[in-house]
């Protein structure tokens, strides 16, 4: 999906207004680092003890996934106030059916294209289909000076046994912002 927004402001709103059903635990907007995950991971962990969630390992693992694909891949608006790479939002919403990971980043409009054929193809395929092709991806991508093989998005479909949501909103001619939406069943 693909929305342009006259503003920034214009698509923060937007986002605010289609999170307002979920029930969210956690909401943050800045640059992504080391010492921001690991707080993120100790709250959360917190929180779905007093739940007793039985997928607690596999929450972190796409926590930590969703955190790196933002912390490695967001790119900036150059003139803006903020021009760190790693800057992001991420968002945990947590109710009685499922936990949601929402993910948005800056990214640079070239990068649009291989996204969306990515987790469209990942999308399409079952569980067996996708641990053979993480599989294939291992053994065949070398690892890049991001220090990833392209396998994050595998990755949280596999964990996540559900398809991963996506959109693009345009920011100007040269950048979207991207959001992702993960969600783990219960």
């Amino acid at each position: 999906m693909k929305t342009k927004f006259t503003s920034f402001q214009e698509l923060v709103y937007a986002f605010h207004e289609s999170i307002q059903p979920l029930d969210v635990k956690l909401m943050y907007e800045g640059e992504i680092n080391h010492d921001i995950m690991k707080v993120f991971t100790t709250l959360t962990e917190n929180d779905l003890k007093s739940e007793e969630f039985p997928g607690q390992k596999k929450v972190f693992n796409v926590m930590v996934e969703c955190l790196q694909n933002i912390s490695k891949h967001a790119d900036c608006v150059k003139g803006s106030k903020q021009e760190n790479i790693g800057n992001g939002i991420f968002l945990i919403a947590n109710n009685v059916l499922k936990l949601t990971i929402v993910t948005g980043n800056i990214i640079v409009k070239e990068k649009e294209k291989f996204i969306k054929e990515k987790i469209d193809y990942i999308n399409q395929l079952n569980k067996e289909e996708l641990r053979e092709y993480y599989k294939k991806m291992l053994k065949e991508n070398t690892i890049s000076n991001l220090g990833g093989a392209g396998l994050g998005f595998i990755d949280i479909a596999r964990k996540t046994q559900n398809k991963l949501h996506y959109s693009f909103n345009e920011i100007d001619d040269k950048y979207s912002f991207f959001i992702m939406t993960a969600t783990i069943s219960k």
